[in-house]
């Protein structure tokens, strides 16, 4: 079951059995109450654990989502720089093939 599920699960317990242990009490009120206070406090601290154990999930988490988000965007930064240098070696080749048709124009102008 998951942890989301047994948390209002336990709220009814504690509810049903605080309403049979009024009926039913074989002690007095006084110990009763003492009683209900105790479980009370059982209550609060249960879910005070939760709460903290919740906590530690979420820093976790975004820690860890933080951390892969570093790693994309690391991975994105080294691919655009893979491509920059792709774009300015082909810009070059580019320039150097411009030369060369130039320079291989011009000789055959001169002969």
């Amino acid at each position: 079951m998951d942890e989301d599920k047994r948390i209002p699960y336990f709220f009814l317990g504690v509810g049903i059995g605080v309403a049979v242990g009024i009926l039913f009490a074989p002690k007095s009120g006084e110990e009763t109450r003492t009683l209900l206070r105790s479980k009370a406090d059982e209550s609060k601290d249960f879910l005070k654990r939760k709460s903290e154990d919740l906590r530690e999930q979420v820093i976790r988490k975004s820690e860890d989502l933080r951390e892969q988000a570093a790693e994309v965007v690391d991975k994105g930064k080294s691919a655009m720089q893979r491509q920059k240098e792709q774009v300015v070696a082909a810009v070059d080749a580019g320039k150097q093939a411009y030369r060369d048709v130039m320079r291989d124009d011009s000789g055959m102008a001169a002969d």
